[in-house]
């Protein structure tokens, strides 16, 4: 587990370093969407009997952490072609398995910032979320899940073009078609298809039912859905991190 720590640390330190920009960065952009479509277009209104902004929270937490979580990519993109950080992980006499096990558990722990930010919001503002130890796993299975995303995309593009273009046509999307500002029942048809394609739908879905138990939201087979994409994805960034090259 030595190489897993050391791992973490260092993208900690590196994390660190970048100080208050990094935190400020991890919150202010959902606290625009939250200005925005929490006390803009949706003042006053009300989605399946609750107050829009009890709707709207736990859609920011999912996609606000996926961001922070996901955005790991473009850190292990830079470290492993520009500042070969990535190439002395591989020689060094650690497990390849730790290499990964550290950048996810970083990435964790970056998608907890924002988390943190919008739950206290919550507290402040009165809105009844709840937070319970099923809560917790379900955003821990969300984290892990993005966080590896991003370490597959990273270890499988080799450009800035590439990735761009895979957040252009991708990640954007998944944050409007995954139930995070609207339901996705009421979308039309071919959005609603595109929605359900989406992982963040079903981890907006458990995190949402989670944190707001009474409106009956939460589905035990979301949660074993994501558990299984979690799984696939880990098998998939374990492949690529075996076969990378030094």
């Amino acid at each position: 587990m030595k190489g897993v720590w050391a791992v973490f640390y260092r993208e900690l330190m590196f994390y660190r370093r970048r100080g208050i920009r990094t935190v400020l960065a991890a919150i202010i952009h959902p606290g625009l969407f939250l200005l925005a479509f929490g006390y803009g277009i949706g003042r006053g209104a009300t989605v399946n009997g609750m107050s829009y902004l009890a709707f709207l929270l736990p859609g920011l937490i999912t996609m606000s952490s996926m961001n922070q979580s996901y955005g790991i990519s473009l850190e292990v993109h830079i470290s492993r072609y520009y500042f070969k950080v990535f190439e002395e992980y591989l020689m060094a006499p650690i497990w390849r398995w730790e290499i990964l096990a550290g950048e996810v558990l970083y990435g964790v722990c970056k998608g907890m910032l924002p988390v943190i930010f919008l739950l206290g919001y919550s507290w402040i503002a009165g809105i009844g979320l709840k937070i319970t130890p099923l809560f917790l796993f379900c955003l821990l299975v969300h984290l892990l899940a993005f966080s590896l995303l991003g370490f597959i995309i990273a270890m499988a593009v080799e450009s800035h073009a590439d990735q761009s273009a895979f957040s252009t046509f991708v990640m954007v999307p998944m944050i409007f078609l995954s139930d995070t500002f609207y339901p996705i029942d009421k979308m039309p048809l071919l959005a609603k298809y595109l929605g359900y394609l989406s992982p963040l739908t079903y981890s907006t879905k458990l995190i949402r039912g989670t944190l707001l138990p009474s409106s009956g939201l939460f589905s035990f087979k979301y949660l074993v859905l994501m558990v299984g994409i979690t799984l696939c994805l880990l098998v998939v960034a374990l492949i690529m991190i075996e076969r990378a090259e030094a």
